[in-house]
């Protein structure tokens, strides 16, 4: 992924980089607040002018959860909105809008990256990670299936709990708080049993170009989507319920 080298400028250090858009919501009547995780400084805030003419530089579209994005803003490091001065298409999607079932894991993914990236700072291993899935995703003719589990899984190593799969022998609990597996049951209840504990092992062996050849029921991916989610809650503190977890679920028999 390109990475630009920062200047200063007479209102802030001038950054020249590549963003992954998480959120946008409206603010007032002629501007947008966007959510952004960018290779450069990590998670940040954007207070966008919406457009009035056609012709603008800055137009709403580009703003899309998920958009991947060419960004130069002047950063400040105290301010909590920043400003764009220029943001262009950098890598424009060819199935995601249009393939309905891709929509809905990436409506998904984008909820999820917006609760699981709050306060991150710089990660260029992250960022390039995230990226390079979404364009996986994109262009991938296979069945897909399994991607939202796989992404959610890995990403967790990133972000510091990814589970101890050297741990794993038949037979086994995994602890969802400890993120390990053992043949002695934890005190508390947060714990998948020996069955569960096999799928997840089994789940965490996945990578994309692999993952097609592995068969669950919906039942079963659902369950694997819930123990995934509720692991995060319980290491990700203020990890709020989810609003399309529900639509996800009905795809993908």
């Amino acid at each position: 992924m390109p990475n630009f080298a920062p200047t200063i400028g007479f209102y802030g250090m001038l950054t020249k980089t590549t963003a992954i858009v998480l959120h946008n919501i409206k603010y007032g009547d002629s501007k947008m607040i966007v959510d952004m995780f960018t290779r450069a400084h990590g998670r940040m805030s954007f207070v966008v002018p919406m457009p009035k003419s056609a012709k603008s530089k800055l137009r709403k579209q580009l703003f899309q959860p998920l958009s991947m994005l060419s960004l130069e803003y002047d950063y400040r490091p105290k301010v909590q909105l920043q400003k764009i001065r220029e943001a262009a298409m950098l890598h424009p999607y060819s199935s995601l809008p249009f393939d309905i079932d891709k929509l809905t894991v990436s409506m998904f993914i984008a909820e999820f990256l917006y609760h699981s990236l709050y306060g991150e700072q710089q990660n260029e291993p992250m960022f390039d990670y995230i990226s390079d899935s979404l364009q996986w995703f994109d262009s991938s003719p296979t069945s897909a299936a399994n991607f939202h589990l796989v992404f959610m899984m890995r990403l967790s190593r990133f972000l510091g709990f990814y589970p101890n799969l050297e741990d794993y022998v038949p037979g086994c609990i995994f602890d969802l708080r400890n993120g390990s597996f053992s043949s002695v049951a934890p005190l508390h209840s947060n714990c998948l049993s020996s069955v569960e504990a096999s799928q997840m092992s089994l789940m965490m062996r996945m990578n994309y170009p692999t993952m097609h050849l592995f068969k669950f029921t919906r039942a079963q991916r659902n369950r694997l989507l819930d123990v995934i989610v509720q692991y995060y809650r319980l290491h990700i503190p203020g990890f709020p319920e989810m609003k399309s977890l529900d639509v996800l679920r009905n795809i993908y028999d």
